[in-house]
């Protein structure tokens, strides 16, 4: 028993070398290895400076721009319409004869110079008013409206005076106002005239009276 353990001990101690120097064969061969490969190093970085660009701002000078007119509108294109009406050729007898003896259609003669709408402006005996301005002028009232306002002046009255004498359609063409007008329109509505006459006979004439307003002294 105790040769089997120290025989044992002695295979123990023989593997142990063996292991031993397996060991350290194999560290020397990876310490080997280590050294002979190669670490990458890092090449110096190189800084590249770049030179900076001069930029030079030339100064931009402003010109006027010339404002050109504009081209005139082109004119219109006449378009031609065309004309579907078929104007028929008018025949004309001219075998017709003319009654030279019978009464001519002649168009009516023009009006007088002298007459404006059936009435005359100048004939040869104007009408003559009847009892005179003075007596006509008795006629009027002098309104109160005017009396207190202090209104005087003269009121034109425009009208016609017919054939028998009388006035129609007076009218206003000069007022002062203040009731003066219409007092005037109705002093001259009650004149009488001779009638205005015209190569022997009466005819319807224009004519115009005044009508004073004045405060008596």
């Amino acid at each position: 028993m105790h040769k089997m353990r120290k025989k044992r001990e002695a295979d123990l101690r023989l593997k142990y070398n063996i292991h031993l120097q397996i060991g350290f064969i194999i560290s020397i061969t990876l310490f080997i290895t280590i050294f002979n490969v190669r670490i990458p190093t890092k090449a110096p970085a190189t800084i590249i400076i770049e030179e900076q660009e001069e930029i030079f701002i030339e100064e931009v000078i402003q010109t006027k721009q010339i404002e050109t007119p504009p081209p005139p509108p082109r004119p219109p294109v006449p378009v031609e319409v065309p004309n579907d009406e078929i104007i028929e050729d008018e025949i004309i007898d001219l075998d017709t004869e003319l009654d030279l003896d019978g009464p001519l259609d002649l168009p009516p003669p023009p009006k007088s110079e002298e007459t404006q709408d059936d009435f005359f402006v100048v004939v040869e005996q104007m009408p003559q008013l009847i009892g005179g301005l003075a007596l006509l002028q008795k006629k009027v009232k002098y309104p109160e409206m005017a009396r207190r306002a202090a209104i005087e002046g003269r009121v034109t009255i425009q009208f016609i005076v017919n054939e028998q004498g009388e006035v129609e359609n007076p009218r206003v063409i000069r007022g002062i106002g203040g009731g003066c007008d219409e007092e005037a329109l109705k002093a001259v509505m009650t004149a009488r005239f001779k009638p205005g006459m015209q190569r022997g006979r009466p005819v319807r004439v224009q004519y115009s009276l005044p009508i004073v307003f004045r405060f008596a002294d």
